[in-house]
């Protein structure tokens, strides 16, 4: 098992490594200047995202997909990966990973466009879709829907799943004593008991929950950026210049090469907001939207909120708080994050604690929605097959979680990553060969003043 998790992780660290980060982040630059930067169109996309749409067709309100997408992309990655990416790549690894952010959010108003206007109506009236209908109705290349389908289905066991509950219950046994049996138990009944209502059973607790971690933990970072006001001028001075700078950063950090922090910056946004990977357009087609271009408005924000606020006010707590304090171990990214939240006393651990634990569950719950749909994607229009195949998948969701609470998981996790990459191909393939359907939808709606129009095609 060792051989052969050592082997997986060899794959997984050449796929995430240049070619990804190129295809990516190529998607995105391409994507920026072909949409006319819709990142200059923010304040109306956050606009839309509380906005009612009344009338218009969904299962869920644009709120509510938008609160499940963040569920499953704001996680442990945002706290921990970002330690991750600066002890690696140095303080210039923060600029890096904003400025991915910043690019991502074309590719997703692209790719959630597309789920929306090739979305299709199941027997019992719900609304499917993703990159697997882009691939299949839009691209008439139901086999590449279909793998796309089979590794998100995979993938949602380790990233989605039990690499979160085992950071959720190695974080209350190594810091409360509690056992990790008991706390896996709790947290397989609770999954289940949100899951049986389907998305708007995951929408209503991920509506709830997002808001609620995402203030709690956005709040502490301000405290310590309030800590550590007089080093925020310094810090924000050695991002940018160790962004670009191949010179050792001192004062705490591990000398690093720009190349060092281009790469895991990039990769750390890149992983962190999944802009390009597939899996936010699956919940993005449940929405309740007028037209395709709304709804693409409100996906993009996601990345907004995800990678352009939260990682970046990670990073910068991180790097002030390794300036304010160069004798915290700066070495190891776990280590890192615990260092800088203690700075603040009592409050500090408990806001890092309940944040880990409610970004790990509503992942969980975000990607548990991602792979039922693709299963029942792989089901075709049999509804009874369809229910069947969920139900069995539900039930294994379950069990995973809890098998995930109480084993170790280096080589789930390297699979996982791995099947990460497979998804994104052919997702980013459905980007960029339908971009001219894409400005064709931007012009017809947003370019021209449209946006309050009703698609009236069939889906």
């Amino acid at each position: 098992m060792e051989e052969l998790n050592a082997i997986i992780a060899k794959i997984s660290g050449f796929i995430w490594g240049w070619p990804m980060i190129i295809l990516l982040l190529g998607t995105h630059l391409y994507m920026t200047v072909r949409l006319r930067f819709p990142q200059l169109r923010i304040g109306t996309a956050i606009r839309l995202s509380f906005a009612k749409d009344q009338g218009a067709s969904g299962d869920v309100s644009a709120f509510g997909a938008l609160a499940t997408a963040l569920a499953a992309t704001i996680g442990t990655g945002n706290i921990v990966g970002v330690a991750t990416a600066v002890t690696l790549g140095g303080p210039g690894a923060v600029l890096w990973c904003w400025i991915t952010g910043v690019f991502g959010m074309s590719t997703k108003y692209g790719e959630s466009l597309l789920a929306v206007k090739y979305r299709v109506r199941t027997q019992d009236g719900r609304m499917l879709g993703g990159p697997m209908f882009a691939l299949e109705r839009g691209l008439h290349a139901k086999w590449l829907g279909i793998i796309f389908a089979v590794f998100t289905a995979l993938a949602a066991f380790g990233i989605g799943n039990t690499v979160q509950a085992n950071s959720i219950t190695l974080l209350l046994n190594e810091s409360y004593g509690l056992s990790r049996w008991i706390v896996g138990g709790i947290l397989a009944a609770l999954i289940l008991l949100v899951i049986v209502f389907g998305v708007k059973g995951i929408a209503k607790v991920c509506s709830a929950l997002v808001p609620f971690m995402a203030v709690l933990y956005v709040l502490g970072c301000l405290v310590l950026l309030g800590l550590n006001w007089h080093y925020l001028g310094e810090s924000l001075q050695l991002i940018v210049s160790s962004a670009f700078s191949a010179k050792a950063a001192g004062g705490g950090f591990v000398g690093s090469t720009v190349m060092l922090a281009c790469r895991f910056g990039i990769a750390r946004g890149l992983f962190s907001n999944e802009s390009g990977l597939g899996s936010e357009p699956i919940v993005a087609a449940a929405a309740k939207t007028r037209n395709p271009v709304r709804q693409a408005l409100v996906s993009s924000t996601g990345t907004f909120w995800d990678t352009v606020v939260v990682c970046a006010l990670t990073g910068l707590v991180l790097v002030s708080s390794i300036i304010a304090h160069p004798d915290i171990d700066s070495t190891h990214g776990a280590a890192l994050t615990h260092a800088a939240f203690s700075k603040l006393p009592v409050i500090g651990p408990m806001i890092l604690s309940v944040g880990i634990v409610t970004f790990a569950f509503s992942t969980i719950l975000g990607w548990s929605y991602y792979g039922e749909r693709a299963v029942e994607y792989l089901a075709g229009r049999n509804a009874r097959r369809a229910r069947v195949m969920v139900g069995i998948y539900r039930i294994l969701w379950v069990a995973a979680v809890f098998a995930g609470s109480v084993i170790s998981l280096s080589l789930v996790w390297n699979l996982a990553e791995v099947a990460n990459a497979i998804m994104a191909v052919p997702n980013l393939l459905a980007v960029l060969l339908l971009s001219g359907v894409i400005v064709k939808e931007t012009r017809k709606y947003l370019w021209s003043g449209r946006l309050d129009d009703v698609d009236t095609e069939e889906f």
